[in-house]
């Protein structure tokens, strides 16, 4: 089938790894640039395999957003190439919370958004998922945001 060994990869693609050990079970890149984009799977707020911000919105999605964010800084990108965010909440009522750790790394950046309430994640303490989509063409991008 086309597209699927490594022998079909095509040299301008780049992807980075992480630690996360569902990239190699399910098979994926934790971020991927093609061309003037640079994707970021959905991430999750776990370092070094822990969970971090049990039970608290707010320090997840920082977390999660931080994960995100290291995977789009090996390509040399940080916070200000962020065109679109994504956030995956498993509650309505931690929009405020989310919605605030965004506000304060991007801000400044005002990338495309969108906030969707899922049924859950695979690790049901996970409260909040993001996906990032940056672009890389152009240095004229918002300064970077703290992380």
């Amino acid at each position: 089938m086309p597209g699927t060994g490594p022998s079909d990869a095509v040299p301008s693609i780049q992807r980075v790894q992480t630690d996360s050990p569902w990239e190699e079970s399910i098979g994926f890149a934790r971020a991927v640039a093609a061309g003037d984009r640079v994707l970021v799977s959905g991430t999750m707020p776990i370092v070094g395999g822990d969970l971090m911000g049990e039970g608290d919105p707010y320090e997840q999605a920082r977390t999660a957003f931080r994960n995100a964010l290291d995977a789009l800084a090996r390509f040399g990108l940080g916070a200000g190439a962020v065109i679109r965010t994504r956030m995956y909440l498993t509650h309505a009522r931690d929009v405020e919370a989310v919605g605030r750790a965004h506000q304060e790394i991007f801000g400044a950046v005002r990338p495309a958004a969108t906030l969707v309430v899922v049924s859950g994640f695979v690790d049901s303490r996970v409260l909040v998922e993001v996906e990032l989509e940056a672009f890389r063409g152009d240095d004229r991008s918002a300064p970077a945001a703290p992380a």
